[in-house]
């Protein structure tokens, strides 16, 4: 699906993954709604971007704000593209020298990570469905000035290689209303000690992402998850740097912390590629985390 004349929803957008999706999406030419919590820096990094982009202060948790944010979108345009990306990452033993975990902590973790990005998913894709289909050749805005050649012209076109056997013809248009990408983490994968919340809460995200990329299918719209790896997200940057390098040399190849520039290529590949659908895809250099 092409990302240019789209609109497009991104939460957590005023820092991190967030922010560098969405410098990423306004760049190949996308509307940008950036949400994020009142007091964030979101409308300076609105501002930004330019004329297409627009910030919503807003928490993920809340239906008034998530709607808020998906009727901004809206306005901007067809509504085809949404990043979850807010979320909490804190560490906590279920029991620590104080004694058992409070259960609200542990709730608010889920509230925010899954329930929140569950929020978004299902106010999101209502509008999403409201959309016509683009993509098919010779509809919707993917359609460009030769799309609707016809597929018996590209096979006479079509001289094959030297032993004589055709090489396959571009696949025909596939018509899409959207995609959703939500943020999972390998934490769900390899959670460590004190990460009981974090890892339940990140494994509901990948675990989610079958079903509904199951259930939308018949709208057109696909669900994929990305499990980052140690990104050089904020959270880490107020780490020392001994601690940074440490981090980074724990990462196989390449051996660094993942720039959220790398993050938002993911984004935007997946976007690009109607393949990809269903599925939670590591973004990790091939680590493995370790218990503590």
């Amino acid at each position: 699906m092409r990302i240019d004349g789209c609109s497009a929803l991104v939460t957590g957008a005023a820092s991190g993954l967030g922010l560098a999706t969405a410098r990423s999406l306004a760049a190949a030419g996308a509307a940008v709604v950036l949400l994020d919590l009142p007091g964030s820096p979101g409308e300076e990094a609105a501002a930004a971007l330019g004329g297409r982009a627009r910030f919503v202060a807003g928490d993920v948790t809340r239906a008034e704000d998530v709607q808020a944010a998906v009727d901004a979108a809206t306005a901007l345009g067809p509504l085809r593209i949404v990043v979850n990306c807010a979320g909490i990452a804190p560490g906590q033993r279920t029991v620590g020298r104080d004694g058992p975990l409070p259960l609200e902590d542990f709730d608010r973790v889920i509230r925010i990570n899954l329930a929140g990005t569950f929020n978004v998913i299902r106010l999101a894709a209502a509008a999403i469905q409201a959309t016509d289909p683009v993509g098919a050749a010779g509809t919707g805005a993917d359609a460009g000035a030769g799309s609707g050649s016809s597929a018996a012209e590209s096979s006479v076109s079509n001289p094959g290689g030297p032993d004589g056997i055709p090489a396959p013809s571009a696949p025909a248009g596939i018509p899409e209303r959207g995609v959703i990408i939500n943020t999972a983490s390998v934490a769900a994968f390899d959670g460590q000690i004190g990460q009981a919340a974090y890892a339940a809460s990140k494994g509901g995200v990948a675990a989610m992402t079958l079903p509904l990329a199951r259930e939308f299918a018949p709208s057109l719209i696909r669900v994929v998850a990305i499990a980052p790896g140690i990104f050089d997200t904020p959270l880490l940057q107020g780490l020392p740097e001994s601690v940074r390098e440490s981090l980074a040399a724990s990462v196989p190849h390449p051996a660094r912390l993942g720039d959220p520039a790398d993050f938002a290529a993911l984004v935007r590949h997946i976007v690009e590629n109607p393949m990809l659908n269903g599925d939670t895809i590591r973004l990790d250099g091939a680590i493995r985390m370790p218990p503590r």
